[in-house]
């Protein structure tokens, strides 16, 4: 599916659906408490179905027939092993917090893991290495530290040290060991995207979880708890804001987006930081976040709390006055795609001057001109992508468009909402 892009301008109010992080967590933390809890607001997305199919194949019981309120009946931390392989599709934060959850299974047990061709190449081995020091038994099939993925039963507590290239792991691991029968402590040299995990302590703090915080860097954990059933709304996500957000920055535009909560511990709240820091004109209100078309200037911005908001800035940056650099953010290559590659790879073709660093990328301002994209079957490329299409004098395409049903379903229905020529082919 292609994706036809034309010149826009943006003007309106645009609501942000729900957070994905939030929505997956929720999942995995109804399914492994005790009794009914209900999910309010959820992302209605492919990878928030993912976390949905994956848990009810561990025995939660779903349902997701009211799209405004899920239910699920959880397994009071009783995992049981599936007959079938569970496939979660694109979804390498349901991978990552499922298979976590899947080492509770009993003794013996096993279960099976596996995803689509690009969650097959994307790292997990140091997660599966700290199931094994905790008790399990984790391998990857095919002996390439990626999915496939067999575990079996059961961890039982202890210690391990692991190295966090993705916070996932180290959420995995939270979510996990409350319910392991012993005590343990999680040892953490290095951790990329810090705040994604304080999102899940946010939710053990909020459950009641007794565990001990050495400045993200030494965990010990309590065993023998469990989860508490909820009633729960998920707050916006600012990571879909961040396309628009960028778009009203870049664009002739003057929107206000609403719904995002700023004591919430999603990191890319910081891009309203980034995009002041830039010269962009953003005001914070009761109504929302305005923001309209701005001069922007380049800086160098520390990426590494939020890699997803790579795509987006890097378009932006190419509007902007001198040079950006994107900087300490190597997760990025072990996204859906190589993110770094495949955007520096993506801008070219557009005409912009952008070079590749081993751990971000430099954009220059540059002179745009439309051009035939790939969006490389990445949610966040197409996005982006589709941003400095709206920018030029004449229209683009953006191949494997799909790919946005995976986190925003909804892009290009609250695009138009502002005014943008932007449409499915």
């Amino acid at each position: 599916m292609k994706l036809q892009v034309s010149k826009s301008r943006l003007k309106g109010t645009v609501a942000i659906p729900a957070s994905k992080s939030h929505t997956i967590r929720a999942v995995a933390i109804a399914s492994l408490a005790k009794g009914q809890s209900f999910i309010r607001n959820p992302l209605i997305s492919d990878d928030a179905l993912s976390a949905i199919h994956s848990y009810s194949l561990l025995g939660a019981k779903t349902d997701c027939s009211n799209k405004k309120c899920w239910k699920i009946t959880g397994v009071s931390g009783n995992i049981k092993a599936p007959e079938k392989v569970i496939d979660v599709g694109n979804s390498g934060t349901t991978l990552r917090l499922a298979v976590g959850s899947a080492s509770l299974v009993p003794k013996g047990q096993k279960v099976t893991f596996t995803g689509d061709s690009q969650i097959q190449t994307r790292p997990i081995q140091p997660l599966l290495d700290s199931l094994n020091d905790l008790g399990a038994k984790a391998k990857s099939l095919k002996g390439n530290g990626s999915a496939p993925i067999e575990i079996e039963g059961q961890i039982i507590g202890g210690k391990t040290t692991i190295e966090c290239f993705t916070s996932q792991y180290l959420s995995s691991l939270l979510l996990a060991t409350p319910l392991a029968q012993k005590d343990t402590e999680i040892i953490v040299p290095l951790l990329n995207e810090p705040d994604y995990a304080k999102m899940t302590l946010d939710w053990l703090d909020w459950q009641g979880i007794k565990y001990e915080n050495r400045n993200m860097k030494h965990f010990i954990v309590k065993g023998g708890q469990s989860y508490k059933t909820f009633d729960r709304q998920i707050p916006a996500d600012f990571s879909s804001a961040t396309f628009f957000l960028c778009a009203g920055a870049i664009l002739d535009a003057d929107i206000t987006i609403t719904g995002l909560d700023f004591s919430d511990s999603q990191p890319d709240k910081a891009v309203v930081d980034y995009l002041k820091r830039m010269g962009a004109k953003i005001e914070i209100t009761f109504a929302g976040v305005h923001i309209k078309s701005s001069s922007l200037k380049g800086i160098d911005i520390d990426m590494n709390r939020t890699p997803d908001a790579l795509p987006a800035m890097a378009v932006t940056a190419a509007f902007a006055r001198g040079t950006t650099r994107f900087l300490n953010v190597p997760q990025a290559r072990k996204k859906e795609t190589d993110r770094i590659k495949c955007m520096a790879e993506e801008l070219t073709k557009l005409g912009v001057k952008v070079e590749e660093l081993p751990d971000g990328l430099i954009v220059h301002q540059s002179r745009l001109n439309a051009a035939e994209l790939d969006g490389r079957g990445d949610h966040r490329i197409v996005m982006a992508l589709s941003l400095a299409a709206m920018a030029l004098d004449e229209p683009c395409k953006i191949d494997t468009a799909e790919a946005m049903n995976v986190t925003f379903p909804d892009f290009v229905k609250l695009m138009k909402q502002l005014g943008a020529d932007i449409n499915l082919a």
